[in-house]
């Protein structure tokens, strides 16, 4: 699921903790000729205990593949594996606050990656290359780190695209917002969008020319969605999203609300992701359809929407006390048999190649539309400055500027707050 605004405070407390347990970690690291390998012991007489995080509505599946692992290693150990709810969102504020007693294995979007591995949580996994050969390239390079893979790509589906109802729309119909807005408006239905999130309002500004992103620091943003110059100026996109959000046929909802009102038929058309794609199938039966972000209309030209695309991985904490078990496990829950009942059970996209190539995949709406986003999409890199003030400009173009603010000055506020330093 999308990823969510996280504090820079936290991060730095997570930090000076693991800085303190550097001489522990020191200390208590084993190297490699003191482990003892898996194959090298008494397996049969061994008792593994690991702890496992997943979201609470994935906990069957988890148990699916747990009981599946058990089975197939039977012969060298037995188990004892427990799962723990925990929010993927949250998964690197979870473990940095508390890496000892955090999971041994645990699942993290993409953009979480970096902050984990430059704290020591997670270092480079033992069989990237067989890991890497099985994914595709954009999955495995998501995992990786300046050469070195350190986690197990899971999904290929963290992205965002348009559902939209065939009862009221045409294909032709769904290729520009202006169509998609007219038609609602004519039926007195919704086309719905989270405006309040950066995540999906960048939809507005990824392919207009204006660039923002994460700096070398690996911390503060650099963005000049705010600029007077060019083809497309900062207060041109910000115009064109009033003229939306204006349009009785809008609604900002939040991504829960939008499968609300799709199940009440209020919305016939919103932005979201496969994580609701069961849900929509459900009200909407044969009439369901999805396909990549339409057009919208800004400065008299039609842009492409765009998308923050992302994926899904298993990483294995540094300080577990069954390391080699649990690589194992993350191992085991990213193959390709898992990624296949992942989408089975939960309609999540495959970044094992084979999984992805198979036709139940290639014929799901959802998934072909994420990929046909994913063009037009970027890997999410920001830094923690980039969500509020998103966040706080979100809410004026959804409330339509309700007090008339110059619109260039919307636009500097929101550019120097995603670019300003950490300490601001």
């Amino acid at each position: 699921m999308k990823n969510k605004s996280f504090r820079y405070i936290g991060i730095i407390l997570s930090m000076l903790i693991l800085m303190s347990a550097c001489s522990e970690k020191e200390t208590t690291e084993k190297s490699s000729s003191e482990v003892t390998s898996v194959s090298e012991t008494d397996n049969q007489n061994q008792t593994v205990e690991l702890k496992v995080w997943a979201e609470e509505y994935d906990f069957d599946l988890m148990n699916m593949m747990i009981e599946s692992f058990k089975q197939e290693y039977a012969d060298e150990a037995s188990f004892e594996i427990t799962i723990e709810a925990n929010s993927e969102s949250e998964t690197k504020d979870n473990v940095l606050s508390d890496v000892h007693n955090a999971a041994d294995v645990f699942l993290i979007p993409d953009d979480q990656l970096s902050v984990m591995v430059a704290s020591g949580a997670l270092e480079p996994i033992p069989d990237a290359e067989a890991v890497s050969s099985r994914n595709t390239p954009e999955s495995s390079e998501s995992a990786t780190i300046n050469g070195k893979m350190y986690a197990y790509p899971v999904t290929a589906d963290n992205g965002y695209f348009l559902y939209y109802n065939k009862k009221y729309f045409s294909e032709k119909d769904v290729q520009t917002l202006d169509g998609i807005l007219e038609i609602a408006k004519k039926n007195k239905k919704k086309f719905s969008m989270e405006l309040t999130s950066g995540w999906y309002m960048y939809a507005f500004f990824g392919n207009t020319g204006l660039e923002m992103g994460l700096n070398d620091d690996g911390v503060t943003n650099h963005c000049n969605w705010n600029s007077t110059e060019g083809e497309i100026k900062g207060t041109d996109i910000a115009k064109a999203m009033l003229a939306v959000t204006k349009n009785s046929g809008f609604e900002s909802r939040e991504d829960g609300l939008f499968v609300e009102g799709v199940a009440d038929g209020s919305i016939i058309a919103g932005i979201s992701g496969v994580w609701n794609s069961v849900d929509v199938k459900k009200s909407w039966g044969d009439d369901y359809g999805a396909c990549k972000l339409p057009t919208y209309t800004c400065n008299g030209k039609q842009i492409q929407m765009a998308s923050f695309t992302g994926y899904k991985m298993a990483g294995v904490n540094y300080y577990s006390q069954n390391k080699d078990w649990a690589y194992k496990f993350a191992d085991w829950i990213s193959n390709e048999e898992n990624q296949k009942l992942r989408f089975v059970e939960r309609n999540q996209g495959p970044s094992n190649i084979n999984a992805a190539a198979s036709d139940e995949v290639t014929e799901s709406p959802a998934i072909k539309a994420v990929i046909e986003q994913s063009e037009f999409g970027v890997l999410q890199r920001v830094g923690n400055k980039f969500w509020d003030p998103c966040a706080d400009f979100g809410a004026v173009m959804a409330a339509g500027n309700p007090d008339n603010i110059d619109l260039q000055e919307l636009m500097d506020k929101l550019a120097n707050g995603i670019s300003a330093a950490i300490t601001e």
